[in-house]
């Protein structure tokens, strides 16, 4: 007997990059100990974060019932684990509609799975996933409308969520907007199309905050000065005029003034 159940998820696809070449060039047995090794770290992090794994093949498909519990588990992540593993990951999150379908023992006893996921939201984790780079961690709208404004206190400290760009994604009718979220700028940069994911627009490059607040910081510093120099260049042409009519004397005090808004006090 099969149970059939539509539910709303979180679906998380975690890629390990290059994973079969790793194989090859260590060998199966000291791949399968390595990947073993990785396995139980994310499993851990998993079970840390209210996960469920779904599948386990060049990666993971997980589910959560809270998109910020997901979101919260690929930022931690890919943050530690790429570190201690030497291995590159992407990872994608899509929050949809799913039939969950629960296996009998009948079944699970020649290897079904227990639980599989089906519906489109499936199709478009993984699509996402496929966009990311090494050590991204990439978001569907529908997942960032269901994270807004719930981060906690696991969410990393100056995580950044932002929009790279408009996808049409093979099979899928309507455009994705996708977001990209981490901590570094390297981690939010957009990413382009693939053979079933294609880019229709978005900014080319996402900048720095730091670079951002220098800007700031230069645009203020500059204001005043270029507003004071302004102003001494139109008494200078307004001089002979403004002298003939008897305003030399306000325009001392008006300059005063001015100098001691920008400058301070002269001592």
């Amino acid at each position: 007997m099969v149970d059939l159940q539509e539910r709303q998820l979180c679906i998380v696809l975690l890629d390990l990059i290059g994973s079969t070449a790793f194989v090859q060039r260590v060998g199966a047995k000291d791949a399968a100990i390595w990947l073993q090794y990785h396995d139980r770290l994310a499993r851990s992090l998993l079970y840390r974060f209210d996960g469920r794994e779904i599948d386990r093949s060049d990666g993971f498909m997980l589910s959560f019932e809270r998109p910020i519990d997901a979101v919260n588990f690929a930022l931690h992540y890919q943050a530690t684990i790429p570190i201690k593993t030497r291995l590159n990951t992407r990872i994608g999150i899509h929050w949809g509609s799913v039939i969950e379908v629960q296996q009998d023992d009948t079944w699970t006893a020649v290897g079904a799975k227990r639980v599989e996921l089906e519906g489109i939201s499936k199709n478009i984790a993984a699509r996402t996933m496929s966009l990311c780079g090494a050590g991204q961690v990439l978001l569907t709208q529908e997942a960032i409308n269901a994270v807004r404004n719930q981060t906690n206190y696991h969410t990393p400290k100056g995580t950044r969520f932002i929009c790279v760009g408009l996808y049409k994604f093979k099979g899928v009718a309507s455009a994705q907007s996708i977001y990209a979220v981490g901590s570094t700028i390297e981690s939010l940069q957009p990413p382009k199309g693939n053979d079933k994911v294609k880019r229709l627009g978005g900014p080319k490059r996402v900048r720095s905050r730091a670079r951002d607040r220098k800007i700031m910081e230069w645009v203020w510093w500059a204001l005043p000065r270029l507003g004071l120099i302004s102003l001494i260049y139109i008494i200078c042409v307004l001089w002979p005029w403004l002298s003939s009519q008897g305003y030399v004397r306000w325009l001392e005090v008006i300059a005063s003034f001015m100098v001691r808004l920008f400058y301070g006090p002269q001592h």
